[in-house]
């Protein structure tokens, strides 16, 4: 049950095997979900504007430049696809991609950023109020499927969308987010083999934090080198030295802070 000041689960032993530790990161949306028509398909919002947030669905139809409502006041930088009725992949934009080569990301997996050849952004970027869907990808605009989607846009002190470029240093680089974070996913978009790495400070909250979870596996978390970063009051500093996890030298990486 999803209630007004937490969530409760079942006895599931994905989420709650005896004696196991879990962690569950939570986005407050604007509840109840409400008809959204401003795009050539209509959407179901639960939007939370002041937090650059929203969960959309709506119904593909394979068609291409199909339009969907956000309900965000400006662009959302990050979008996380799933088709609801189908095996298909999770699908991912990031507004430091290459839009006009519609590049996309996958959460499950470590590859590279991919191009969709205009079938998966319709080689559009999103705007204030929609995004942009193409046709013939079944994983964002599957035809008759029930979609969902989760968007982002930054928002100052709070959260923040961006990249760097690893320099393979144990002095690695600084990430300026004007806050201190308390998550942190890094993904590279420019070389395959990389995982989605997620830290935080809930699980581990002194620094260097080295305990990640990795969203596109299975694994549990691990402790090591590979992950060290620093959280700082103003943004984060990568501390592993030349590991492709998160600062290979001139891998380039994409990260969502909160």
């Amino acid at each position: 049950a999803f209630n007004s000041d937490g969530f409760e689960i079942g006895t599931g032993t994905s989420y709650n095997q005896s004696g196991i530790n879990y962690v569950g990161y939570c986005w407050k949306g604007g509840g109840t979900a409400v008809s959204n028509t401003d795009g050539t398909l209509t959407s179901s919002v639960s939007a939370n504007p002041d937090a650059g947030f929203s969960i959309v669905s709506y119904t593909g139809n394979s068609s291409q430049n199909q339009t969907i409502g956000h309900g965000l006041n400006q662009a959302p930088e990050m979008i996380i696809v799933k088709n609801r009725n189908d095996v298909a992949n999770w699908i991912v934009y990031n507004h430091n991609l290459v839009t006009p080569n519609d590049q996309y990301l996958m959460l499950h997996d470590t590859g590279a950023a991919t191009s969709g050849g205009g079938s998966t952004w319709a080689n559009t970027a999103p705007t204030d109020s929609v995004f942009t869907v193409g046709s013939g990808f079944n994983n964002t605009n599957g035809n008759g499927d029930n979609m969902i989607a989760y968007c982002w846009h930054g928002v100052d002190g709070y959260s923040k969308f961006g990249s760097y470029t690893g320099n393979g240093n144990s002095d690695g680089p600084f990430v300026y987010l004007g806050f201190k974070p308390a998550f942190l996913m890094i993904k590279s978009y420019s070389h395959a083999g990389t995982h989605w790495m997620i830290l935080d400070t809930e699980r581990f909250p002194n620094n260097p934090n080295e305990t990640a979870t990795r969203a596109n596996t299975a694994h549990a978390e691990s402790a090591d080198f590979n992950h060290t970063t620093d959280f700082l009051s103003n943004g984060f500093k990568l501390r592993n030295n030349g590991n492709v996890i998160a600062n290979a030298t001139s891998y380039k990486y994409i990260y969502m802070a909160f």
